[in-house]
């Protein structure tokens, strides 16, 4: 503590005979041991005659008293008493000094002090310095933890910085945006084949070409708005190399940053350009295809499922249920998918495909349940069913050929239409027969099948089957 004078000078009572002239000594010794949290008078001598402590204190005064006030503190500190006590016997201003109180145990007892001459004897007021100590101890902890802290987040930003430098991943840093390239490391400077001043600053988009910009921005948008973003397939601009995008958000400063790492489709953990290029020609062929999970729950789709579904985009529809889209609500899609988990293949469903905006068409699918270590993914390729020249179709649907194909439509078409829409098809087909049989000798054809000739014209008629004249044509058979 510095024991340097104070430049103000001290301020006196207006009139202090007036206030205090009709205090007696019990008061006037109260209203001492009050202005301080230490009180001692002392003689002309310098010896301790009385003393007085505040409880927070707690110094052993009791046992000061009757000896030299020079004797109670340490030796560093007896000349300040002796400055202490000659200031107040010339009458000056008051100046305050810290002193040390030795302790039994423990560290010494600081205590600033202030001495004033009063009847003969001296006053002085002591204030305990330990909890300002204490606090200054608090404050000098406090900055050299920052410290600490500090140098150990500059040792790990180097850290990071030397491991972001010398990685071989190609690694680019977007910024809160996700639009323009903030940073990008050496390997990434070297993979996209520009020089660093022409990536750092520019769009993120720039580096690909025009077929793989759009889902490149996709991928950086969904990464902003959702926790997890399957990796995306894109082909630089500057060296046609084609890529895989990965990557993740993370928060610095209160702000949001993308780190995008950029993988080579080539090498033992890549893709060949075979499978590249199919991923390729999914993307692009018109025939709607998505992959879930074992819990149908989107994963990917192409752009023809995205337009089979009227979304807006494949990731709107990621975690989503495939069977939102698919299927009769409770009937086709629980027949579909106890199928898929029998057979683990199914072929030529025919259902429903719904829009989100209330479109519906009737579409024919293949499925594939595909097990990938202890995982499973399901693959839907979904085909518009229209009409094809040559099938049959029964409601809607094409016609069963085997028992298997039957119970594929229960629960899909009425049992009443089931039967009646059989029947018909066995009648078309056994006329036929019996027509190719006889050579087209509808007499022998009727004989053949148990009909009269008139039952069997109307039954062509009925079926659309062969060329009948107005007579073949006219009168009601059985």
């Amino acid at each position: 503590m510095s024991d340097a004078p104070s430049s103000a000078t001290t301020t006196g009572f207006l009139s202090a005979d007036a206030r205090l002239g009709a205090l007696d000594a019990q008061g006037i010794a109260g209203l001492l041991a009050a202005a301080a949290d230490l009180t001692l008078i002392v003689d002309a001598k310098g010896v301790i005659i009385d003393a007085a402590a505040s409880a927070e204190c707690n110094a052993p005064v009791r046992e000061w008293v009757g000896r030299p006030w020079i004797d109670t503190v340490t030796i560093e500190s007896r000349p300040k008493i002796e400055a202490l006590l000659r200031d107040a016997q010339k009458g000056t201003t008051p100046r305050g000094r810290q002193v040390n109180h030795p302790a039994p145990s423990g560290p010494d007892l600081p205590i600033r002090y202030s001495a004033v001459p009063a009847g003969g004897a001296i006053v002085a007021f002591g204030r305990d310095l330990r909890p300002l100590a204490a606090l200054q101890q608090r404050v000098a902890e406090a900055q050299q933890e920052m410290e600490r802290e500090y140098h150990r987040i500059r040792n790990a930003e180097k850290r990071y910085r030397l491991l972001f430098q010398l990685s071989s991943e190609a690694i680019l840093i977007l910024d809160g945006s996700g639009s323009r390239i903030a940073e990008a490391n050496p390997a990434a400077v070297a993979l996209v084949g520009k020089a660093a001043k022409k990536i750092v600053g520019a769009p993120f988009g720039d580096l690909f070409d025009e077929a793989s910009r759009r889902a490149a921005q996709s991928f950086v948008t969904a990464l902003l708005v959702a926790p997890r973003v399957d990796n995306v397939h894109a082909q630089l601009s500057e060296t046609r190399e084609s890529l895989l995008l990965s990557g993740a958000l993370f928060r610095q400063d209160g702000a949001a940053n993308i780190i995008v790492i950029l993988s080579r489709m080539g090498g033992a953990t890549a893709l060949s350009g075979e499978k590249t290029g199919m991923l390729n020609a999914l993307e692009r062929m018109p025939d709607a295809f998505a992959l879930t999970d074992s819990n149908r729950r989107i994963l990917a789709a192409n752009a023809a499922f995205v337009d089979l579904a009227q979304a807006g985009s494949e990731e709107q529809m990621r975690g989503e249920s495939i069977e939102r889209w698919i299927g009769r609500p409770g009937v086709d899609a629980e027949v579909l998918f106890a199928n898929l988990q029998t057979h683990g293949v199914v072929r030529h469903f025919s259902t429903l495909a719904r829009g989100q905006y209330g479109s519906s068409e009737d579409v024919e699918i293949s499925a594939v349940d595909v097990a990938e270590g202890a995982r499973h993914y399901l693959g839907f390729c979904i085909r518009s069913a229209g009409w094809r020249a040559g099938r049959e179709r029964l409601g809607g649907h094409e016609l069963p050929r085997t028992a298997e194909q039957f119970a594929d439509l229960v629960g899909r078409v009425p049992l009443k239409n089931l039967v009646r829409e059989t029947t018909d098809l066995i009648e078309r087909l056994c006329i036929e027969a019996a027509l190719e049989l006889t050579h087209d000798n509808r007499a022998s054809a009727a004989e053949m099948l148990g009909l009269s000739r008139q039952g069997l014209y109307t039954k062509l008629r009925r079926y659309g089957l062969g060329d009948l004249d107005d007579d073949e044509a006219a009168g009601d058979g059985e």
